[in-house]
């Protein structure tokens, strides 16, 4: 990622590669499933003058290991991240996470919650309302060849396109950015293996625990978000101790895209107003 210093570690002899820039506060970056840690370039720049800024590639993601001998499963992935942040020292931080990478903040909120100083949650997976299309069809083999097979063709462009609201924020570079998951032999079959690993099951074990927490949450929706309900972002406010949610209209699935300085001022906001 342009302006951060890539770095990676050894954890249970997996390799995780992380990207840090700035000073002050640790914010710790996750990303969901198809994305890897670029989905949050148009972000990290509102924040980097002032905290320190950890962007995250999930095991089977981007830069980090591919090897689909261990699960990449939302619980497992939590514990890497609390591994990270053993590693790297850090005691307390905020996270904002997005997609899945929002089951694995749940998670880690409910492992750990004196040492999250607060979660935001962007068009976030929770409870059972998930996993969803296109993702249910990867674990169906014939559908999952068919897919895999044509997502050099406009299969891929489809998805990321259905999780926009500006069609026009649709470019070239953004494709090519989604696709590189999808170049190599190994990183289909991690994709795969990460859409395989997905258990409702994992956050519907933490719900109780999760609505006692007394951790700030912002929970945040963009409106035409086309792969993920409504509903999650209404039940998450409701049974949240501390929830603000807000809804942010002209942006879908992929926030980060459509109206990054919109989401940025949002979560900004809620860190420095002593999360609400």
């Amino acid at each position: 990622m342009v302006n951060l210093v890539e770095n990676s570690v050894l954890l249970d002899k997996h390799k995780l590669v992380y990207y840090e820039t700035g000073q002050g506060v640790p914010i710790l970056f996750i990303h969901g499933i198809t994305t890897y840690s670029f989905i949050w370039r148009k972000i990290v720049p509102y924040f980097k003058e002032d905290y320190r800024v950890i962007v995250v590639d999930l095991l089977g993601c981007g830069g980090s290991d591919l090897k689909t001998d261990i699960s990449f499963g939302i619980a497992n992935q939590a514990r890497f991240m609390w591994m990270l942040m053993d590693r790297l020292g850090i005691e307390k931080a905020h996270v904002v996470a997005h997609d899945v990478g929002g089951g694995v903040a749940q998670i880690m909120s409910v492992v750990r919650p004196d040492a999250l100083l607060s979660v935001t949650l962007v068009n976030s997976v929770a409870y059972d309302f998930w996993p969803v299309q296109p993702i249910v069809s990867m674990r169906i083999p014939i559908l999952r060849q068919l897919a895999i097979a044509t997502l050099d063709g406009g299969t891929l462009r489809l998805i990321i396109k259905r999780g926009l609201f500006h069609k026009e924020s649709f470019t070239e570079e953004l494709f090519q950015l989604f696709k590189r998951s999808f170049c190599t032999r190994e990183g289909r079959d991690a994709f795969l293996h990460f859409a395989a690993c997905l258990d409702n099951t994992d956050l519907l074990m933490i719900s109780e625990a999760l609505h006692d927490l007394d951790i700030p949450f912002l929970v945040v929706r963009g409106e035409n978000d086309a792969y993920l309900s409504p509903s999650i972002t209404e039940k998450l406010a409701n049974n949240l101790k501390r929830a603000h949610r807000v809804i942010i209209p002209l942006a879908g699935h992929f926030l980060q895209e459509d109206e990054p300085e919109v989401l940025a001022s949002t979560i900004l906001g809620f860190i420095r107003e002593g999360c609400i």
